[in-house]
């Protein structure tokens, strides 16, 4: 049995991985932190958890949290988790990041967008957690940085097209529409109902966050420099991500080409699944789920590719992708702990 503990459990991701490590067959949650609820039961927290979860949070302490874990979970803001991790590394622990802290291999890109990085040194040694694309590398890992919501959407459907070049390299455009929990349980008028309700906006066109990690990870995986037109919106449900995403095709490509190809490279993934043409992907198929819907269409008359992807910010977008990555890390089955059956409505 693996003991996990999850530092900061408490906001919407961190609650996430205690509701997926609770159920999980191979683990034991033996730890949970928070700084705002320590000397709290978890469940007074989230009262859907009574009776299930019989933890109490604690103020983070190195020498008794390393002391009863066998890895962790960083479910911290950005900055925070590079404070932590040198330390918990010292201490024999392996780590899942879910900030942004450990997914750059370039940190000049990552202080050029976030700030000043006091562990920089890591980026070594850290690994980039798509799962799918990874997961070789994930298997030795001792610290894996867990890719954004965003970007879980938008690379998983791009990177079989740009290994075989499928695509014009110039012509990406994604179009994302994330739930209001994305946005984290901290206090902002941004996100209070009646700023979110009956609305529908887009927000830091050309400057959010998540572009440069995209853009990371393209480049690797095409051996040249790609960048990417992203522009992410703000939908108002609680929990869900639809990617829609454009591209040119090269010349001769075809549309049976670009399925093939991306099925192909995902047929041993047993979280992707390819929506066949007469159907399209819905935030409402994957609610609660690690699962990745990408649905296919090519628009003859001008050459594009149409790609649509539907995840669970929460779930395949943050914490069951973190939980993924921790079952490959320990060699447990990829699935163990996250066979949750989709709502039929």
């Amino acid at each position: 049995m693996i003991n996990a503990g999850i530092i900061g459990a408490t906001g919407y991701t961190g609650a996430e991985l205690v509701r997926i490590l609770s159920g999980h067959p191979d683990v034991k949650l033996s730890a949970i932190t928070s700084r705002q609820y320590a000397n709290t039961d978890f469940a007074e927290i989230y009262p859907a958890m009574k009776s299930i979860v019989d933890l109490e949070c604690e103020e983070y302490s190195l020498k008794t949290f390393a002391h009863k874990v066998d890895i962790a979970f960083t479910a911290l803001p950005h900055k925070l988790p590079m404070k932590f991790v040198p330390d918990l590394l010292d201490s024999g622990l392996k780590i899942v990041d879910l900030s942004a802290d450990f997914r750059f291999k370039n940190i000049s890109t990552y202080e050029a967008y976030y700030q000043p990085h006091s562990a920089g040194r890591l980026s070594e040694k850290s690994v980039y957690g798509l799962c799918e694309v990874n997961f070789d590398c994930i298997k030795d890992a001792e610290l894996v940085g867990n890719p954004g919501c965003y970007p879980t959407s938008v690379l998983l459907p791009l990177v079989p097209l740009i290994k075989n070049r499928l695509i014009n390299f110039n012509s990406i455009i994604a179009d994302s529409k994330s739930g209001v929990s994305g946005a984290g349980r901290s206090i902002s008028l941004a996100t209070q109902f009646c700023e979110v309700n009956e609305a529908f906006k887009a927000y830091k066109i050309a400057s959010h966050r998540h572009t440069p990690e995209m853009e990371e990870v393209l480049s690797i995986e095409a051996g040249e420099s790609i960048q990417l037109t992203f522009v992410p919106h703000l939908i108002p449900v609680t929990r869900g991500m639809l990617t829609t995403i454009y591209a040119r095709l090269e010349q001769t490509i075809k549309e049976k080409d670009i399925r093939s190809c991306i099925s192909d490279y995902y047929s041993s993934s047993p979280f992707v699944r390819i929506y066949p043409e007469n159907m399209l992907p819905d935030i409402a198929y994957v609610k609660g789920t690690n699962f990745c819907d990408i649905g296919i269409k090519t628009e003859e008359k001008t050459g594009r590719l149409i790609l649509i992807s539907a995840i669970d910010n929460l779930v395949k977008g943050a914490a069951g992708q973190a939980v993924q990555n921790m079952n490959i890390m320990m060699g447990l089955d990829e699935t163990s702990g996250l066979r949750n059956i989709p709502f039929p409505v």
